[in-house]
């Protein structure tokens, strides 16, 4: 009898097969769920101790691997005048985490920024470059620890390029990455790389760093982040380069999975939203302590001692 959510499909995901899928964020999101937890992990706890989840990140020691994530936004939503992209970067600096920030005018980019934690900007696509190198010289003078492009949002839904607040997005090309990465001394970090071809690129452009993934479902009938990683991460190999992760990382366990397959940290999104909206600053603590310890808690379990030290041997599924 057939399977009503599933059908049979050549794509290679767990046990070959995939819910039916309209190319809808909800469904990439729902296929990147499924295969996240179709990774199962083995025991090796004779020797093992408990681990040292620090992390060293463009020349600076955090606490966890584990960041927070590029939001954009969330300050317009903020009630009784909170603001969601202080707090959550209040959160990052209490805990000793990276902290990311994504589109922001200069003045709403400098009060978080103000907030002192570690961050790492990212800009949009403009078609203006002009401002994306006026975004980058402004990120520096504030203290960011990296800047970068979300190379993954240039397509609109109307099948052109994208138009966000008014503001005309156009193509990153690699003449542009290059031009991008020659024109500042902070590291440069590639988000939305999501095939060996765009992370070889982003190599040959000079990036410090790319992130793999699909920002949250934006490209249709997107693979997971995950099911890439080891590839992109052999085809790096050498090279120096950090590679980042996000995209359904809300545990723990996700994290350990993902750092397992070769990522260097990982960045948490929709995960922290919820307690974020919900209870500020305390509510993200709450959030990213509880995954620590889930982390900390499968590194125990298979005798990794500290975030160099993970092993994809220890993962197995359809893809690892």
């Amino acid at each position: 009898m057939e399977d009503k959510e599933h059908t049979k499909s050549p794509w290679p995901g767990p046990a070959g097969l995939i819910p039916v899928t309209s190319g809808k964020a909800d469904d990439s999101n729902l296929i990147n769920r499924r295969f996240l937890d179709s990774i199962t992990v083995e025991m090796r706890i004779i020797d093992s101790v408990t681990p040292d989840l620090s992390k060293t990140l463009f020349g600076r020691k955090y606490a966890s691997p584990i960041m927070l994530p590029a939001f954009s936004h969330l300050n317009k939503v903020g009630k009784d005048g909170r603001k969601p992209m202080n707090e959550y970067a209040e959160a990052a600096k209490a805990l000793n985490r990276l902290n990311w920030v994504g589109m922001e005018p200069d003045e709403v980019y400098d009060g978080i920024a103000s907030v002192g934690a570690d961050t790492v900007r990212i800009i949009k696509p403009f078609a203006h470059h002009e401002l994306i190198l006026s975004q980058m010289e402004h990120a520096r003078k504030m203290g960011a620890v990296a800047v970068g492009i979300d190379i993954d949002h240039v397509v609109g839904k109307d099948g052109r390029y994208d138009i966000v607040d008014g503001m005309p997005l156009g193509p990153v090309m690699l003449d542009d990455l290059k031009k991008y990465v020659a024109s500042t001394h902070l590291p440069f970090v590639a988000k939305g790389v999501l095939s060996v071809q765009d992370a070889l690129k982003c190599f040959e452009a000079g990036c410090k760093a790319i992130v793999v993934s699909h920002h949250h479902g934006r490209l249709p009938f997107a693979v997971p982040p995950l099911n890439l990683l080891p590839k992109i991460k052999e085809a790096l190999k050498g090279s120096g380069m950090l590679i980042f992760v996000d995209c359904g990382i809300n545990t723990g366990y996700d994290a350990y999975k993902a750092l397992g397959l070769g990522a260097d940290a990982v960045a948490v999104g929709r995960g922290i939203l919820a307690p974020l909206l919900k209870e500020g600053t305390a509510g993200v603590v709450e959030k990213l302590k509880r995954m620590d310890e889930e982390l900390s808690e499968l590194m125990l379990y298979t005798g990794v001692k500290n975030t160099s030290a993970f092993d994809p041997s220890i993962l197995h599924g359809a893809q690892v």
